[in-house]
């Protein structure tokens, strides 16, 4: 047996009587790591029919980039720079700085248009704290976007500005049993 779910047309829910917000959420930890926690929340809000965009700025290595993303089910969108490797420094040659730069241009683009309800930035602190997107432009971003998109952020060393707009901040952080 094979389920489909049906996902509604978005409209603006900000004309709603009771409009609900969307929330800017901060996930960070001390050593750079994808958070398996965050992942799954992006798969189970896709999984219940809501359109969701996980982009990775410093993950490179398959041949990616915006025009062919990644379709995990239904409603969730996956992108990831068109670099042959992961970014680690904030030495790039001009091919990466533009593959980077184009990625960030066409996230904030697809959230401007209210395509996503979820969106996932993966890494964002590194690629500001390398010098790779000005964080003004990332506060701008955050200002602007449409009132019910819900975005993620992650990264080690999340600076403070981001702390100062988020709405939730989760640290991660390592357990060490004796």
């Amino acid at each position: 047996m094979v389920a489909q779910l049906e996902t509604p047309a978005l409209q603006s829910p900000c004309n709603q009587p009771y409009p609900v917000e969307g929330l800017v959420q901060v996930f960070t930890c001390s050593h750079r790591s994808f958070f398996t926690s965050v992942i799954a929340q992006a798969l189970r809000i896709a999984g219940q029919g809501t359109p969701v965009l996980v982009v990775q700025f410093l993950k490179g290595g398959i041949g990616q980039g915006h025009k062919h993303p990644v379709k995990l089910g239904q409603n969730l969108d996956w992108i990831r720079c068109d670099l042959p490797r992961y970014i680690d420094t904030p030495q790039l040659d001009e091919a990466e700085t533009h593959s980077l730069s184009e990625l960030w241009q066409y996230t904030q683009k697809v959230v401007d248009e209210g395509k996503y309800s979820l969106v996932l930035l993966d890494e964002l602190s590194l690629a500001i704290n390398f010098g790779l997107i000005p964080q003004d432009e990332v506060l701008a971003f955050l200002e602007k976007r449409p009132c019910y998109v819900d975005i993620i952020l992650t990264g080690p060393e999340m600076p403070q500005a981001l702390l100062d707009v988020a709405d939730q901040i989760t640290e991660i952080r390592r357990s060490h049993r004796l």
